[in-house]
């Protein structure tokens, strides 16, 4: 407007939300506005003058234009203030006309921003694992390994509930080293009158909070037994998150918070979101098993039927040879020696494949066999049937409580050692094997081992196991056979090992940690109440 004053380019500088600031040739900085200086960590402009900025100052974007990026020719600095804390700045750079050597810089904090995008990444590359993932364990495993890498969390956990509600098992974890004992000692601190905080997670279906929780842990005498373990991770507090799928607990998910990271509202909503992408993978992986329990049921009914078939003709094979050497006798002459010899020698053969037929039907169609039998009993048939049929020599090592397991567990823990023997008769030429099965405290152990050739590849040479590999369709282990024991293992938070030396023989050794029971709320119990607090204490 006529006789207006204009408001000097000095005074706008100093009231810019923006950072600006005037860099020399050598990127060090020469002058900054008060915003710039505020984003820099500092007070005061004299503390930054002549101190080597973080901007890369070129003439043209270095960076390409990224999809998340506000404006094309927008960059990324990363600069440390003098507290340590580390902040991201995007920027724009241009020289100045009137002196090419100095170039203003403008730039912003978007360090909250990007760790949302990165936030928003795992969560998308979280989702994809969902598909990808050959088993509920390596899935949950991929959820954890997600959530600490995003945050810099210290550790993460993910247990779940088995279809009753009533067991905790620990299926995914990052950070925290993995222990077939954790679940054992868990209860021991629990038997001492430790507060297990996931429980008031799973009973009241909300986030616990607890700050500084190691502090409280190390000096609780009843988390003794867990001391060592979580002293292995440099962590403070505590958050566990629920699983739940369709207003069912489905499980928990518990974080371990690095010392000086703070518990905010953006952090649980994150915990959350993966939480809920973990709670997925559960319901998914529940329904793929139903679906594959009618698969099994079926390929069963299909054996059942093509051996019933197969039998039916060998003993109706055996009639009629037994019919011709009735008709023979009824001739009133004498029968020649090597005639009868011939008939017996028929039946005789014929006799052998419908007992080797049938034990194979009683093994491989065996849907309830641990049910009805009990997991030792089951396995001791199975190995005194291989026994007959192959000549290979068995040592049994049963331990005390396999009658404790339960039933669903017992079935894949049978299923896994009858592969590994069914391997052994298969690919060792072995001549003896040795099958044990122990429960010690709450872990079952299984293993098989034989004094075979080991490993071969397709070529017959000396194949070391790797973790996690399978060998291939003509290896001495099918790809698909060992696939199968793993996923069992898995499926009950377990793991798999196999140990094989060149003409020493082989080891499948799998360890299973049993399931902790998940305590009945009662109201009379305090704890049961509706009000629980999001931050509990110890």
């Amino acid at each position: 407007m006529p006789g207006s004053s204009l408001v000097g380019w000095g005074d706008v500088a100093a009231a810019a939300m923006d950072g600006l600031a005037v860099v020399d040739s050598a990127g060090r900085f020469v002058q900054l506005n008060p915003a710039a200086v505020a984003l820099c960590g500092e007070r005061r402009e004299a503390d930054l003058i002549g101190v080597p900025s973080p901007f890369a100052l070129t003439r043209k974007p270095t960076a390409c234009p990224g999809l998340l990026e506000d404006e094309p020719d927008e960059q990324v600095a990363y600069w440390a203030t003098g507290s340590g804390e580390r902040r991201a700045f995007a920027y724009r750079a241009r020289g100045l006309p009137r002196d090419p050597s100095l170039q203003v810089v403008s730039f912003r904090d978007v360090t909250d921003e990007g760790h949302r995008y990165r936030r928003v990444a795992a969560i998308a590359r979280t989702s994809v694992a969902l598909a990808s993932e050959g088993s509920l364990g390596s899935t949950l495993d991929a959820v954890a390994r997600q959530i600490v890498q995003t945050d810099g969390l210290a550790g993460v956990q993910i247990l779940t509930l088995d279809s009753t509600g009533r067991e905790l098992r620990l299926m995914g974890s990052a950070g925290l080293r993995r222990s077939d004992t954790f679940l054992d000692r868990l209860l021991e601190c629990r038997d001492r009158g430790a507060r297990l905080c996931m429980l008031d997670t799973l009973r009241e279906r909300t986030p616990i909070v607890v700050p500084h929780r190691w502090a409280q842990i190390r000096e609780d005498p009843s988390w003794e037994p867990l001391h060592d373990y979580l002293g292995e991770l440099t962590w403070d507090s505590f958050v566990s998150m629920p699983l739940t799928v369709r207003g069912r607990a489905e499980g928990v998910l518990n974080a371990y918070f690095a010392p000086g990271q703070e518990v905010g509202t953006r952090t649980l909503e994150f915990l959350a979101a993966m939480a809920e992408q973990a709670a997925l993978a559960v319901d998914y992986a529940t329904l793929l098993q139903r679906e594959r329990d009618g698969a099994r049921q079926d390929e069963r009914q299909r054996l059942a039927r093509d051996l019933h078939d197969s039998i039916v003709q060998q003993v109706f094979s055996i009639g009629m040879q037994a019919n011709a050497v009735g008709v023979l006798g009824t001739r009133g002459v004498p029968v020649p020696a090597e005639a009868v010899q011939r008939f017996a020698d028929e039946i005789g053969t014929l006799s052998r494949t419908v007992l080797a037929d049938l034990r194979a039907m009683v093994h491989e169609l065996r849907p309830s066999s641990t049910a009805d039998l009990g997991l030792e009993e089951t396995v001791n048939t199975l190995v005194k049937s291989t026994e007959n049929r192959t000549g290979l020599y068995f040592r049994l090592r049963f331990g005390q409580g396999l009658d404790t397991i339960d039933p669903e567990l017992a079935e894949d823990a049978y299923r896994i050692v009858a592969e590994a023997i069914h391997n052994v008769v298969k690919h060792a030429e072995a001549t003896f094997a040795v099958v044990r099965l122990d429960v010690h405290g709450h872990t079952l152990t299984a293993s098989v081992s034989d004094n075979g050739r080991g490993l071969r590849d397709p070529s017959g040479h000396p194949v070391p196991p790797e973790g996690g590999r399978s060998i291939g369709a003509g290896g001495d282990m099918a790809g698909y056979g060992l696939t199968t024991m793993r996923e069992r293992a898995e499926r009950w938070g377990g793991t798999m090992r196999i140990r094989s030396r060149a003409e020493k023989g082989t080891t499948v050794r799998v360890v299973i940690p049993l399931p902790v029971q998940v305590p009945d709320s009662s109201p009379e119990d305090p704890d049961s109440s509706a009000n629980t607090p999001l931050t509990v204490p110890l």
